[in-house]
């Protein structure tokens, strides 16, 4: 082996303060000028880019810094902007780039959907009849800032081209077609970053750890050998992560200087791949050894033991390259500042800039140098395991008896649903909401006051309720069926409910991009979870003594809070998983106890945990399906089980679904509505079901007939004595006048569908 150095493959771009979401929501807002903007988030890149070479990173990744999302950013740098945004070609105006994202006044926004098996969502690229051209050579643009604001000579971050191709809306059957539309624009980005002088180009592509056909495989050949015939001298850094490359041994071969695999979530595939194929001489490795997912320390001695394994397997001519998993997109910034978690705890985390030092700590190890770094961690993680939170000997036995144990309802379906008919006597398509209002100025700054002390508690729960009367009261006016408290109380779906379960702990400033300006704080699971005292009673019985009409109670799934949060590295996430669920499933107890028969437990993210690959999903899918079960199955057959989940393609786990057994599921579909429809044309679900009708995430407000258009569609295949009416997903971030605006529409809708569906269809 030749060389060793160090890189990262992507930073944060939030700040550490959240300043960026800060500058764009200002922006947005109209508080901030757009060159005003510009300037503050090119000040956050310099930040980032000088904090990086201050760490001791070899190569620096510019490029991958967004105003929104990197997927975004990519299919308007190829001018591929949905023709209903009346885009007339060149430069892609800042406005138009946000509209595409978020929708306006005239167009809804793209699809949304999750970013692999990452809680991250990016902006699905649609691929119409546009003819592509280049409107800017974005990574192009970011090298030159860096290198002449700096003196850093960057690597550049290009999202690959079959990656995209296969991230996007439109290019299924049409692959190749479009990579000959595309290819020439790739080559023209990766020209001009050589002749700009880029010693390496991180090219992504993700998309090789995901099932590669023969045909696919064709495809990237082809892409490959053009550009390295197209642009001879580029130095391309072939970038894989998140799981093991799918057909190693044509990958590495392809006509690119260096390859750059996951040997953490890819570790025994990769690993063994290298083992059993070798690695090309004269060719880079980049190893991703620091975990790029979560935040605990790594075990630097054992780290440094395997780069030494994997640095025996490569030829005497190939380079090694330290660096994370992945993009540290996924982990908050800094861990600095954390004072208020247990120093056993906090001495065992590592955000991005501490990922940074392990980075350079092993280099140096690597060479020689400060060879005492390295046995701190391991000494950390030895203080972290032995704390007396990992070894609550009821949660384990617990865990332990409820693994063996099947987990189902009473009764079938079919009797449940005539028994919950019977007594709550629903209309024809019942309208109902996910769970949370919006959460005002106001709402926060009474949360703060209470936190701070400022407020009692007997004064901020007076508060809450008044908040619950009125949204209460608003929901009656605008007709709702099935009403909802509102979620005042809560700041995080996850974060509430980690805040009042042992095992859980919350950081100051741990945000991490969910989507767009959306940040969220994941918990750290650290320890043994298990319940304490009723979460969630005392809001959910006080609305429902407010009305006649039943009110959900609303809670996250265990698969949700397991895959939402950060999560103890020592036990299987399987066990986790139960822990959580067995915690869940006595406070469910507990609502019913008080008289609330219908209970939403959200699993929004389950299909974010989906394993990359096929042959590892049937186990997740059991353990999966078994935690939420474990949660719902004790409760009497009239108490009614709804959940809800997010973004994500369906297609594939419809069983997975139906498996839950919930006796209502909504699905947030309203931007891929006609997609899911065509799931459940090949699919029989025969369980209750709400497709979103409108999407929350815009600020628009649909009309009703485009929300009956949605009905029409669904009623095409789904059963209307089954279907209800909803928005896609909880209203929080949403404003009140087009939340009620919105609202009554839905309702509306909902009024005109069963006049047009006609009152003789039975509905019990």
């Amino acid at each position: 082996m030749s060389r060793i150095t160090s890189g990262n493959l992507g930073f944060p771009r939030i700040g550490k303060q959240r300043e960026w979401k800060k500058a764009i929501e200002a922006y947005w807002s109209g508080k901030l000028e757009e060159a005003e903007l510009h300037r503050q988030l090119a000040e956050i890149r310099s930040e980032h880019w000088k904090l990086q070479k201050n760490k001791g990173i070899d190569w620096i990744p510019v490029g991958d810094f967004s105003y929104y999302d990197q997927v975004l950013d990519t299919a308007v740098m190829f001018g591929l902007v949905p023709e209903r945004f009346e885009y007339d070609g060149g430069p892609v105006p800042l406005e138009t780039y946000y509209a595409v994202a978020r929708g306006s006044k005239t167009a809804a926004a793209s699809e949304m959907t999750k970013w692999f098996n990452t809680n991250y969502h990016y902006i699905v690229p649609e691929l119409g009849n546009r003819e592509p051209e280049l409107t800017a050579n974005l990574p192009l643009q970011a090298y030159r800032e860096a290198k002449e604001k700096l003196g850093i000579d960057g690597k550049p971050v290009v999202l690959g081209l079959y990656s995209f191709l296969k991230l996007s809306k439109g290019a299924s059957g049409n692959l190749r077609e479009w990579s000959q539309k595309l290819l020439p624009l790739y080559v023209r980005v990766l020209r001009e970053l050589e002749q700009e002088g880029a010693a390496w180009i991180q090219v992504d592509e993700p998309g090789l750890v995901t099932f590669v056909s023969d045909e696919d495989l064709a495809l990237l050949q082809d892409i490959y050998r053009t550009i390295s015939a197209e642009v001879p001298q580029a130095r391309i850094l072939l970038q894989t992560y998140f799981d093991a490359v799918e057909r190693y041994e044509e990958i590495v071969a392809l006509p690119v200087r260096g390859i750059g695999l996951d040997f953490v979530h890819g570790r025994e595939g990769n690993l063994q791949a290298l083992r059993q194929h070798g690695f090309p001489g004269g060719k880079t490795l980049a190893a991703g050894v620091v975990d790029g997912r979560n935040i605990w320390r790594s075990d630097l001695p054992a780290v440094q033991a395997f780069i030494d394994e994997i640095a025996g397997l490569l030829a005497d001519d190939s380079d090694l390259i330290i660096q994370p998993s992945c993009s540290l997109l996924h982990v908050p910034v800094s861990a600095q500042g954390e004072d208020g978690l247990p120093g056993v705890l906090k001495d065992a985390m590592a955000f991005a800039e501490e990922k940074l030092e392990e980075i350079a700590a092993l280099r140096q190890a690597l060479h020689g140098e400060n060879p005492a770094l390295l046995a701190e961690s391991r000494q950390a993680l030895e203080r972290l395991n032995a704390d007396p939170s990992r070894s609550r000997k009821n949660v384990q036995e617990a865990v332990n008896r409820i693994a063996q144990q099947p987990a189902e309802r009473l009764s079938p379906f079919e009797i449940r649903h005539t028994e919950q008919q019977r007594v709550w006597n629903l209309p024809l398509l019942p309208t109902t909401t996910i769970g949370s209002f919006p959460q005002t100025a106001e709402v926060r700054a009474a949360r703060q006051k209470w936190r701070k002390g400022e407020w009692t508690t007997e004064r901020y729960d007076e508060f809450i309720r008044e908040e619950i009367r009125t949204w209460i009261g608003i929901q009656e006016d605008i007709g709702l069926d099935v009403l909802v408290h509102g979620e005042f109380e809560r700041t995080d779906m996850v974060e509430f409910f980690g805040e009042k379960l042992p095992g859980f702990a919350f950081t100051k400033g741990g945000w991490v991009q969910s989507y767009g300006t959306r940040c969220v704080k994941p918990p750290l699971i650290y320890g043994d979870v298990e319940f304490d005292r009723p979460m969630t009673v005392k809001e959910t019985a006080f609305a429902q003594s407010l009305t006649s009409k039943p009110v959900k109670g609303m809670l996250t799934g265990p698969v949700t809070v397991l895959n939402w949060s950060f999560v103890r590295s020592d036990l299987p996430r399987e066990t986790v998983a139960y822990q959580i669920a067995l915690a869940l499933r006595k406070e469910v107890e507990a609502l019913e106890e008080a008289g609330i028969t219908m209970i939403q437990v959200d699993e929004p993210a389950l299909r974010e945990g989906f394993p990359l690959k096929p042959a590892d999903r049937g186990a997740y899918i059991d353990w999966a399906v078994k935690a939420f079960k474990i949660t719902t199955s004790s409760v009497r057959d009239t108490t009614q089980i709804h959940t809800h989940m997010c973004y994500c393609e369906f297609h594939d786990m419809i069983d997975a679904i139906r498996d839950l057994d919930a006796d209502v599921i909504s699905i947030e579909t309203s931007r891929s509505h006609g997609e899911l429809i065509q799931s459940f044309e090949e699919n029989t679900y025969p369980l209750g079901i709400g497709l979103g009708v409108y999407d929350i995430h815009s600020p628009r407000v649909p009309s009703e007939e485009e929300m009956m258009a949605m009905v029409r569609r669904a009623l095409q295949v789904l059963d209307p004595k089954l279907f209800w009416i909803n928005p896609d997903c909880g209203l929080k971030t949403r404003g009140r006048e087009e939340t009620v605006a919105a609202l009554k529409n839905m309702v509306s809708a909902a009024k005109r569908s069963r006049e047009a569906i006609g009152s003789s269809i039975p509905v019990n």
